[in-house]
């Protein structure tokens, strides 16, 4: 295509765009105008896709490129748009962590595109009720974590790093420039806390691979402990990890374990990242090792599922390396778990072997229980599928990836019933409520077992209100019942041996359904979310297939709370470009950025729609609202959106799609009408 843009204008990308345009008027003018150079975007290349004007998530190369760095240079579409959710146990509490380091084909993939790509075969990951911190790895200089991870992981309660790296000839090079003095290490790690906390992630995973001069490595026990400090400051619940490879003296000789050689770099910061190659003795050393300072659960013994180098287990034997991982108290720093999705060719089965890779680790991992306020509510969306449902209903018939669509993930169970019964719990991406798919509940119940099959579906700490409405969506097989059991604690007597069973009898038949059921609770705090699955016919040995499709609890107080509205809603940034179209002639397409003001604590997500009110023809008659996406924060990129030629008129709409469930109406919606005519010519 060949761009054009908006006449006006050219500063960066910049929200301070809405303050340009007045709130007193329902219209945007747009004049369209064809850019001579192509350097003359009003985009910043590296946060958009060349050719769509697509907002992409990137890192920085250079030590130089960090050291410009400013707030006002930042990404907003890289921004997260979920703050750490609090949990059970709290990480520093857990005595025995898991961290997972995602090195995946040189990172940026389908993952670097903020609002979500098509995709037929993405990598995703769903298992974060297994680990308390995820590391986006690159070999960037600084790797910024792309937004999606951010998203997704802080839902869970899972903390993430982004990795600070310098490697080889060129590295020692870079860290002679920033560790020469308190002043330069000092402007390093500002730009490392500014970053952090424009895109809200949590933390750096620190790997300096080369060798340093006697001045460089003497000041990078204080630079750490000047970048941990700044963190814990302005960004509460931080973390900042050293990688196992600089001794004190400077040489770059990886010791596979924490000693004498190392342990003032752990004394500077939360953590140390062994590297692969240990073994049991090395661990059994370590135990006794007085460097600990009693800080076990922060030595992170980094494990290499691809098993590069002789080391203890790796790939579909990863478990052994846990076993004695944990044996021996420690935390665990998985490595390239992707490993399941890079080298296992039919990439269909995809989620069959995620499945069975963690699965193979779950008896060596703790859960952890994230808490959130009321409503809570997931429709068990991974963030990618074959197609988006909305209400049961197709919205879009594509391949999709956008983890920023993950919604909390349920535990995936393979449990064997006595009798020659069991019972499984895996996605279906064939059918779903929300999002891109349901869970699937399958299993046989025996003859001989007349108790109800119990599927434990949510481990959670939510505060529950005194009257809680609860929701439970599903389809269920002929002859089978099923409803939800929900385990609850009395705050007031806060145990974990105080848990008492509430049932909720079924609230849908047959068929894909919903229905709201009514508890008296006295606010409890919610454990366990499970399904009871029984057959209402004669005992005998009973297969069945059912799909969850969403599971919501609701305060029923805050049904009298009065939806707010969509307000500020502006249009910035604007791009115009001649392409393909329907027809064979070329055509206008509209890209440009919409911002709006909405609590996104409030929404599950927004759709944004479109449609044209005049064109070039009056005749024509306004067109319907027509659906372009979903948005996971409060901006949106619209790109080859196709119009009619200058001079015209259209509509951009914003629905909120809010947790409670219930559609707003269209008067709490936003709109912004944006009209354009061509550029006079001289």
């Amino acid at each position: 295509m060949d761009p054009f843009v908006s006449e006006g204008d050219l500063e960066p990308s910049r929200p301070e765009s809405c303050l340009d345009q007045p709130m007193d008027s329902s219209s945007v003018h747009e004049v369209v105008h064809e850019v001579v150079h192509s350097d003359s975007s009003v985009l910043p290349a590296k946060h958009h896709d060349p050719d769509t004007t697509e907002p992409i998530s990137c890192g920085l190369q250079t030590l130089e490129e960090l050291l410009s760095w400013k707030r006002s240079d930042g990404n907003l579409f890289n921004v997260a748009a979920v703050p750490l959710a609090p949990r059970d146990p709290p990480l520093a509490t857990s005595a025995r962590r898991t961290l997972v380091s995602h090195d995946m084909m040189g990172g940026y993939i389908d993952d670097r595109f903020t609002q979500g790509t098509h995709s037929d075969a993405p990598y995703a990951f769903y298992h974060w009720q297994y680990i308390d911190i995820f590391n986006y790895f690159t070999h960037n200089m600084v790797t910024i974590p792309p937004v999606v991870w951010t998203n997704a992981a802080h839902k869970h309660g899972v903390v993430v790093l982004g990795t600070f790296i310098t490697e080889w000839t060129d590295g020692a090079v870079v860290c002679e420039a920033f560790l020469k003095d308190e002043e330069s290490y000092r402007a390093v790690a500002d730009r490392l806390v500014q970053i952090s906390h424009c895109y809200g992630f949590d933390g750096w995973l620190i790997n300096i691979e080369n060798s340093l001069s006697e001045g460089a490595v003497k000041n990078t026990p204080l630079f750490l402990q000047y970048l941990t400090e700044q963190m814990h400051e302005r960004v509460p619940g931080s973390l900042v990890l050293w990688y196992d490879s600089v001794l004190e003296k400077g040489e770059l000789n990886w010791q596979n374990e924490l000693n004498e050689s190392n342990r003032v770099f752990f004394g500077a910061c939360d953590g140390f990242f062994t590297n692969y190659n240990w073994t049991e003795q090395s661990l059994e050393w370590m135990t006794g090792y007085s460097g600990l300072d009693g800080r076990q659960a922060d030595v992170y013994v980094g494990v290499d599922v691809f098993a590069r180098g002789k080391v203890v287990g790796g790939m579909w034997e990863t478990n052994k390396a846990l076993e004695i991982i944990r044996k021996h108290n420690f935390s665990v720093a998985l490595f390239a778990p992707g490993w399941v999705y890079e080298t296992l060719s039919d990439k269909t089965q995809f989620r069959k072997n995620q499945d069975k890779f963690w699965a193979l680790l779950s008896d060596f991992l703790s859960i952890h229980r994230p808490a959130s306020p009321l409503p809570f509510v997931s429709s068990f969306c991974q963030g990618f599928g074959k197609a988006i449902y909305r209400r049961g209903q197709l919205e879009a018939s594509r391949s999709w990836f956008n983890l920023s669509a993950q919604e909390v993930q349920p535990l995936y169970n393979n449990t064997q019933l006595e009798g020659g019964g069991w019972l499984s719990s895996r996605s279906c991406p064939d059918d779903a409520w929300n999002g891109g798919c349901s869970l699937l509940l399958e299993g046989v119940i025996p003859a001989t077992h007349t108790s109800p099959v119990s599927a434990k579906i949510f481990s959670l700490d939510v505060i529950l209100a005194p009257k809680t409405l609860v929701t439970l969506i599903y389809k269920s097989s002929p002859g089978i019942r099923m409803s939800l059991e929900l385990k609850t604690t009395d705050p007031s007597q806060c145990t974990h041996m105080n848990v008492h069973d509430v049932k909720v009898p079924p609230v849908s038949a047959a068929g894909l359904g919903d229905g709201l059921e009514s508890l008296e609770l006295r606010g409890c705090a919610l454990r366990e979310v499970s399904v009871s699955i029984q057959r209402d016919r004669e005992a005998q040995e009973t297969p069945f297939s059912c799909r969850v499709g969403e599971i919501l609890l609701m305060d029923g107080a805050s049904l009298q709370t009065p939806p707010q509205l969509v307000q500020g809603l502006c249009i910035y940034d604007v791009v115009w470009l001649r392409g393909a179209g329907t027809s064979t002639s070329p055509c206008l397409h509209l890209n440009a950025t919409m911002h709006w003001d909405y609590p996104t604590e409030f929404v599950r997500h927004f759709r944004v729609y479109w449609r044209r009110l005049r064109g070039p023809d009056p005749r024509i008659p306004p067109g319907q609202l027509a659906l372009m996406g979903r948005a996971y924060s409060n901006l949106y990129r619209v790109t080859e959106l196709e119009v009619p030629e200058a001079p015209g008129l259209l509509e951009l709409v914003v629905e909120p799609v809010i947790r409670k469930g219930f559609p707003l109406p269209e008067s709490h919606w936003g709109r912004r009408s944006l009209s354009y005519t061509e550029a006079k010519t001289k």
